[in-house]
């Protein structure tokens, strides 16, 4: 992109999307009222005179939502008004450093896929599932002249992931429904900037990945998807969660950044194309690829339904079965609850 590029929305949808979170805003006191999100977990309040100086959230290139969050400098607006004057921005590649540093304490929130909260609650990390949202799309790819033609066929063959990231729990997901079981193949742990340049030597014979990742591979590395999160049974979703310590210490700010965030996803289903624009960028990402991985996402922000928990339970499970997490967890222990007062 030009370096003389300006990262601001036209002034109609800057306007509208701050309608958008003005009109949010009266919902904030039921919000406080009543239960945030359906879980077993309730959190003590803290008033709003005790809020924090400062909001770390950790992001990633896939998380279009919080890309044009922080363009449009929506929680620092939103914050401001609760007292925090200082929101911190912190970038990951993906999933699992990110949740690192989240349980760490180096960040206060931060959005992955479904794998990586797995990993980390098991390892005892403190934090807390805020809301949910679809998955961007991950896919299972070869290169254009693989033979490979089928998920089917992966079997003795290495294929590239991230380990505890979403396509680790696609991947496990996609050879089970091609009828192969998880060591049927030979996982090759990658993050996505070694991952690429395995795929594209042939150093790996398939490589499972999410938007913009997959966007750009098909577009720039000749990859051709065997399956994706858009096939049956594949559907994934992603997680905004927050250190159980910020969660406990600051309800109202959470409480407000969940609001917020709402806000920017109404904004964002309405208007895609400005969406791919600003992330493209604010990324550097190609705004071809980059309007092709928002084409295909399905833009909302929700509560964790019982149907969302149940299917983060069974991926849980599914590790814990396949030794890939050392012991059980209890998905429902960690989500969290909006004070009641």
């Amino acid at each position: 992109m030009g370096a003389s590029r300006q990262l601001t929305a036209p002034v109609s949808n800057r306007r509208a999307l701050e309608e958008v979170m003005f009109n949010r805003r009266y919902l904030l006191a039921g919000l406080l009222g009543a239960p945030l999100l359906t879980s077993s977990l309730s959190l003590g309040g803290a008033e709003a005179s005790d809020g924090p100086q400062e909001f770390r959230i950790g992001y990633q290139k896939s998380s279009s939502l919080l890309v044009v969050a922080k363009q449009q400098q929506a929680f620092e607006k939103r914050l401001a008004e609760l007292g925090v004057n200082n929101v911190k921005w912190v970038e990951f590649q993906f999933g699992p450093p990110l949740l690192e540093a989240l349980g760490a304490g180096a960040v206060d929130f931060g959005v992955t896929g479904d794998t990586p909260p797995i990993f980390a609650q098991s390892a005892g990390a403190s934090l807390v599932y805020a809301a949910s949202s679809p998955a961007v799309q991950n896919a299972l790819l070869v290169k254009q002249d693989s033979p490979i033609q089928s998920v089917a066929e992966l079997k003795g063959k290495k294929v590239a992931f991230g380990k505890g990231s979403s396509s680790h729990n696609f991947t496990v997901q996609a050879l089970k429904l091609a009828g192969l079981d998880y060591s049927d193949i030979e996982p090759a742990y990658l993050a996505p900037a070694d991952a690429v340049a395995a795929f594209t030597t042939g150093s790996v014979d398939a490589w499972a990945v999410w938007d913009p990742y997959f966007a750009i591979a098909e577009a720039k590395h000749g990859a051709r998807p065997l399956v994706t999160t858009a096939n049956e049974g594949l559907d994934s979703n992603s997680f905004y969660l927050a250190s159980r310590s910020f969660a406990e210490a600051h309800p109202d700010v959470l409480a407000a950044v969940v609001d917020e965030l709402v806000g920017v996803a109404e904004w964002a289903a309405a208007n895609k194309d400005e969406l791919a624009s600003i992330s493209a960028a604010a990324t550097g990402i190609d705004l071809a690829a980059q309007k092709a991985a928002i084409d295909r996402y399905r833009i909302e922000v929700h509560p964790l339904s019982d149907d969302v928990v149940a299917k983060q339970q069974a991926i849980a499970d599914t590790f814990h079965a396949l030794g890939l997490i050392p012991n059980p967890v209890n998905v429902r222990d960690i989500v969290w609850n909006a004070p009641t007062n």
